[in-house]
């Protein structure tokens, strides 16, 4: 039975279409990007990218692999979701697909705000 067009296989496929174009939804807003944006980044339209969002449309893998290594994250996370993983797990995924170049801004970065961090703890407070 190849399409059970009245059946669980078209739900089913709903269903897949839009959790994963939820999760699309959720990468691309902790990204900071609206649909225009990030369509123009990943080669899609903003209608495309709304109709994926919305479960419309489903994507084809090299498309999910676009979208993943423009967004520095990886397939799991928008197929599976966060699965209750804390913040630096993501996080860790994201440094961890930078090319090296972002990778060593993003430190130089970070070294500065824990050595600001350091200082302003030495800082003696007024209650």
């Amino acid at each position: 039975m190849p399409y059970d067009i009245g059946g669980s296989a078209v739900r089913d496929k709903k269903e897949i279409n839009i959790y994963i174009g939820n999760q699309i939804r959720i990468a691309r807003e902790r990204a900071g990007l609206t649909q225009a944006q990030f369509g123009e980044i990943v080669s899609l339209g903003t209608k495309n990218v709304s109709d994926i969002e919305r479960g419309v449309a489903g994507i084809t893998v090299s498309t999910l692999k676009r979208i993943c290594e423009k967004l520095s994250i990886s397939s799991d996370s928008i197929i599976f979701g966060s699965q209750g993983k804390n913040d630096v797990a993501y996080l860790a995924g994201r440094l961890e697909r930078l090319p090296p170049q972002q990778f060593s801004a993003v430190e130089t970065f970070l070294n500065q705000v824990f050595e600001l961090f350091t200082r302003l703890e030495d800082l003696p407070y007024k209650k």
